[in-house]
């Protein structure tokens, strides 16, 4: 399948998902800050969407830094100008590859979009300046998902995953279609190279 197709009919529809379901919770449950239950059980105990603000990256991390909303807002840009390298020079040959090169790009633009724009969307900063609501800008989580055994790992979580989106769905399927993908590539060459 070439990339265009790609793009139109799987990164696009789970790049509006993931908006949908963003605005969606933002809509529907109180900022993180606020007194307020913000956690609807769907499952008791085991699957919760919540809101979660996160200005991090992965698992929270350099959330609540003062570097974090430069330096995530920068990674998605270096990371798309990564993909369009490595596609124009025929990286990205398998199937599952090209796929994943989709699931990465919604997973990017998900993310960025956030960024982009959440932080604008706060009336807290609504007479802020340009450059203080950029610096606000958070990628909205709403997945709670309690794993067995992951309080055995990290203690701290009470058993919890970090809360994720559709966007971290698509990255972290991204990654392992990548992997596969590589290793199937591998195995191609070295048959060629036997023959």
């Amino acid at each position: 399948m070439t990339l265009p197709k790609l793009l139109l009919f799987l990164t696009f529809p789970l790049y509006v998902l993931d908006q949908v379901t963003k605005f969606w919770t933002v809509g529907r449950f109180p900022p993180p800050w606020s007194d307020e239950a913000f956690d609807l059980p769907v499952i008791s105990n085991v699957f919760h969407l919540v809101r979660v603000h996160n200005q991090g990256v992965a698992f929270g991390f350099g959330n609540g830094t003062d570097w974090a909303p430069v330096v995530f807002l920068l990674v998605p840009l270096l990371a798309l100008t990564m993909i369009r390298v490595f596609w124009k020079k025929g990286a990205f040959t398998h199937p599952l590859s090209k796929v994943a090169v989709a699931l990465l790009l919604c997973g990017i633009f998900g993310n960025l979009t956030d960024r982009l724009v959440q932080g604008f969307l706060l009336d807290e900063f609504k007479s802020a300046s340009l450059w203080h609501r950029l610096s606000e800008g958070y990628v909205v989580d709403f997945v709670a998902i309690k794993l067995p055994l992951y309080d055995k790992l990290v203690p701290s979580s009470g058993g919890w995953w970090p809360a994720f989106n559709v966007a971290d769905s698509c990255i972290c399927v991204a990654a392992f279609l990548l992997f596969i993908g590589g290793l199937r590539d591998e195995q191609l060459a070295k048959k060629k190279a036997e023959a």
